[in-house]
């Protein structure tokens, strides 16, 4: 087994360290869920965690690490007679991305079960994670059924699995930590706010600091288990701290004025729920007992606002997480601390020397490759921020933790470009869908075959069996009970009998927007619309569950603004940052969508398309090609069209005088035009809410409408 990383060796990164640690103390918290850019250390933290924790008292062949002491009465595999038991250390199980329902939560052979009556039940990752540490790197990448599961489970303390009126319960306890990077997609804001605690890390931008990063790194790959010797010591120390803490933790007094603190900060934000006021109040009382204190007082409130609270206030998926910490003094200036009960010193001892987290992680890192031999006192700080990197004045309002668009080149046959626009408020749109049953990834969009959702028929299992279809089981095995010499009460259940249940639900997409940034659509006002139209989509393409991409076309040629993507932030920021002027080279902005669309079919074959191609129709330049701008764009459509890509076209074209240029491109597309009036889902004017394709696509045989159909949302 390779030596992990010493914890106490992580240089910088003081919220994280200390999120990880305050669970460690009381895992009641709720688990820590670490957002930041690729590389900056939230897995090597994450993992050398695990060597801090206690080792953990176990009933010796127990597959589901009961305490002797305290044994669960509704274990698998008890009931444990009372005993000494066996000490392990706590481990710590990764969770991955592409893991199946049965691998998270174990599984049941229903087979023995439906023949013999008997529950035979392999555990799964939760039984193995109970009383350590469950880590899900990438957890934005998870299938949302999973992350479900997951939650429950952790709020629960319990894992059940219910499989055709046979259940099986068992305990699940454990310290969950997610990692992220914010740029391949969001969570949902209710699963964001199961998470105890968020950290956003970056790497320092301080060269002394990435320096030791470096030394240490090369000092560890060179050495490992020697690098992990001349640690030992600081992990010891911290070790014996969070033991020492757990053991405070009870004694220790939430008084009702840091209730009044914490409450009053919650309703000063705009917290929705009551969660972040229950999380906060268990932070504060982990961070007193962290620091040696038996009493909570204000710096642990405002410590623990700062982890429990930046992730809970973000009303839409393109608010950048965060917190107000001048607004943060202000609540918490109104309260002041109660007497302390009398103690031998308001100062922390021993284990809050080393700064409030462990030796040898943060301020300034020291010489050489060894420990530390101590930090500064504790202080609620972060790691220096990264300086702000100049910017356009039109992308002052981006999304910060969007990847910084590329500059389109200077269109030679363009005319002049003027700046970008805010976009309009969003709205709420009607929904769009793929036509057809599809058997993509989850989501929220369209028709399609899926592992959860309704049961519409039973078929043989391919694979192993996750679904029984109890009745079409049944029916396979009952003409054959006689020539099988049933002889008792129970049916003669052969492998061949099983049928697997078909079960009807919804995909995700992938939402390829094609946005004309010409000339024609300069207009302040109008492109502004256009802007909160497609802002508007993209926030409903979050709450689907789609991916998305960006195309945009002006001047002489097309470009691919945002490449297929789940990060739906990442699309508005390019949006927001989007200029406009020159002519319209509609059927370049088509050619492109075709490639990417071709593209895509390979790397994903069963993520199904839609094409929301907003213009008002007007074709003006070749884009590089010869022959007439506007048969051109009629060709390139058709041929969208034969490829069996479902579009849909939001026609911007306004004033008394209109042209019906985007009915044309809708109908070459194969696909409805609405206006950006009828887009809104309070709207009278009526909407497609499946969009047909002329033409099945080989690639796409779920999308086999043989014609446009235009129905009332």
């Amino acid at each position: 087994m390779s030596t992990p990383y010493p914890f106490t060796a992580v240089v910088g990164q003081t919220d994280l360290r200390l999120a990880l640690l305050l669970n460690a103390v009381s895992p009641a918290v709720g688990g820590v869920l670490v957002r930041g850019e690729k590389g900056t250390a939230k897995s090597t933290a994450v993992r050398a965690l695990s060597a801090l924790l206690p080792q953990v008292d176990v009933v010796p062949g127990c597959r589901f690490s009961c305490a002797p002491a305290a044994p669960d009465p509704a274990c698998p595999d008890g009931p444990h007679e009372p005993g000494p038991g066996g000490a392990r250390p706590a481990r710590m199980v990764e969770l991955p991305v592409g893991a199946s329902e049965d691998r998270l939560v174990g599984a049941l052979d229903i087979e023995r079960a439906l023949a013999e009556g008997v529950k035979a039940f392999e555990p799964g990752l939760l039984a193995d994670a109970h009383r350590g540490i469950l880590y899900v790197d990438e957890v934005n990448l998870l299938h949302d059924h999973l992350i479900d599961l997951l939650l429950d489970a952790a709020a629960m303390g319990a894992s059940y699995v219910e499989r055709e009126g046979v259940s099986v319960r068992h305990a699940a306890r454990f310290l969950l930590v997610g990692t992220m990077n914010p740029e391949e997609g969001e969570l949902r804001p209710q699963l964001l706010d199961r998470f105890g605690l968020t950290v956003e890390v970056a790497a320092s931008r301080e060269p002394a600091q990435r320096v030791e990063v470096v030394r240490r790194r090369l000092a560890y790959e060179d050495d490992p288990a020697g690098f992990a010797t001349r640690w030992a010591g600081d992990e010891h120390e911290v070790r014996a701290r969070v033991v020492a803490a757990r053991a405070l933790l009870p004694q220790v007094v939430l008084g009702d004025n840091a209730l009044l603190q914490i409450a009053a900060t919650c309703a000063g934000f705009e917290v929705d729920g009551m969660r972040a006021d229950i999380v906060m109040a268990r932070t504060a009382t982990a961070l007193a007992a962290w620091a040696g204190r038996t009493t909570v007082l204000k710096e642990d409130v405002r410590q623990a606002a700062l982890l429990a609270l930046p992730h809970r206030r973000r009303r839409n998926p393109f608010d950048a997480p965060g917190l107000d910490e001048d607004k943060l003094d202000e609540i918490l200036d109104r309260f002041e601390d109660e007497e302390p009960d009398p103690e031998p010193d308001t100062e922390p001892e021993g284990p809050d020397d080393d700064g409030g987290g462990p030796d040898g992680g943060g301020g300034v890192p020291p010489q050489g490759n060894g420990p530390q031999a101590s930090d500064a006192p504790p202080e609620p700080e972060s790691e220096p921020e990264p300086e702000p990197q100049p910017q356009p004045e039109s992308t002052q309002n981006a999304p910060s933790d969007a990847p910084e668009a590329p500059q389109p080149s200077a269109r030679e046959s363009g005319g002049p470009e003027q700046a970008a626009v805010r976009a309009a408020e969003p709205f709420r749109t009607k929904m769009l869908s793929v036509p057809g049953l599809g058997e993509g990834a989850a989501g929220r969009r369209s028709r399609a075959r899926t592992a959860h959702g309704r049961t519409t028929g039973a078929q043989r299992p391919r694979g192993q069996l996750t679904k029984l279809h109890l009745a079409a089981t049944v029916h396979a095995a009952a003409p054959h009970q006689k020539a099988r010499g049933r002889s008792g009460p129970g049916l003669v259940i052969r492998k061949d009998d099983l049928r697997q249940a078909t079960r009807e639900g919804r995909e995700g997409n992938l939402v390829l927007f094609v946005v004309d940034a010409s000339g024609s659509m300069a207009a302040r006002q109008r492109m502004s619309a256009v802007k909160g139209a497609v802002l508007s989509l993209l926030l409903d393409a979050y709450q689907r569950r789609d991916k998305v991409g960006l195309i945009t076309f002006r001047g002489a040629g097309a470009e691919l603004a945002l490449p297929p993507t789940s990060s739906v932030d990442a699309a508005a920021a390019r949006l927001e940052q989007l200029p406009t002027g020159g002519r319209t080279p509609l059927a370049a902005g088509l050619l492109k969508a075709h490639e990417v669309l071709r593209i895509e079919r390979l790397r994903d074959p069963s993520r199904r398309p839609l094409l929301v191609v907003v213009t008002d129709g007007r074709a003006t330049s070749a884009g590089g090609a010869a022959g007439d701008p506007r048969e051109l764009a009629g060709r390139s459509a058709r041929l969208l069209q034969a490829g069996g890509v479902a579009s849909v076209v939001v026609d911007c074209e306004s004033g008394p005088v209109r042209l019906g240029l985007a009915g044309v491109l809708a109908t070459d597309l194969g696909g409805p035009a609405v206006t950006l009036d009828g887009l809104r889902a309070d709207s009278l004017a009526g909407l497609v809410k499946n969009v047909r394709t002329a033409v099945s696509s080989p690639a796409s045989p779920a999308s086999s409408a043989p014609h446009t159909n235009r129905r009332a949302a």
